[in-house]
């Protein structure tokens, strides 16, 4: 399979500011971005904060042609949802709804861009250590967003891959050679990924 660019994007050591702040100040500035647009749902919140992310992303050397680099899935998804609201005559949220969801990758961008894995995760286990106090374990919650963060990349891979091959064979219309490659792709991934966490013992529930 041919390497695939993450969605959340793929951390590069750099020397802007970002790369310096510390993760958990990251994750409180994901939040103020966040939480005002999808509070107020207005449009002007939502361009505004558009429009900081990527001033943010860019003050720290990430350009917009690197920060918007989702994938044409995700600008197909994000041009539906606008295209759906305006179907229903719903301009306003046109722009919110897409523009919420951009936000909230640019937002995730802003700490998978600048700071490696180990340390995000690091951060959130530490964040969530009150929840022992509930029985929930910091560390395997920690693992299973990492998990997901792997996977993103991978199942969007296995798309890409599905649709080329449909399309090598004329079948690019057929929605059963797009999905079962995918989805006997999950399911072997899945298999894989609950071996290796059974062979470090990470899959046995805790004593």
């Amino acid at each position: 399979m041919n390497v695939h660019a993450s969605l959340l994007g793929l951390h590069q050591p750099g020397q802007g500011w970002l790369f310096r702040l510390g993760a958990g100040w990251k994750y409180l500035l994901l939040l103020a971005l966040n939480l005002p647009a999808l509070i107020l749902q207005v449009w002007p919140v939502t361009l505004g904060l558009l429009i900081l992310a990527i001033a943010l992303l860019a003050s720290s050397g990430i350009g917009p042609l690197r920060a918007l680099r989702l994938g044409w899935m995700m600008w197909l998804i994000l041009g539906a949802l606008a295209a759906y609201q305006l179907a229903v005559l719903n301009p306003r949220a046109a722009v919110v709804v897409p523009g919420n969801l951009l936000l909230a990758i640019l937002a995730a961008r802003l700490l998978t861009l600048t700071t490696p894995t180990p340390e995000l995760l690091d951060a959130l286990t530490a964040a969530l250590r009150p929840l022992r106090f509930v029985g929930l374990s910091p560390s395997r919650i920690a693992l299973a967003v990492a998990l997901m963060i792997r996977s993103i990349p991978y199942l969007l891979g296995l798309f890409d891959d599905a649709r080329d091959a449909a399309r090598a064979r004329g079948a690019e219309r057929n929605v059963v050679a797009l999905l079962m490659p995918m989805v006997l792709g999950s399911v072997a991934h899945a298999e894989r990924t609950g071996e290796a966490l059974a062979a470090r013992g990470l899959g046995e529930r805790e004593r």
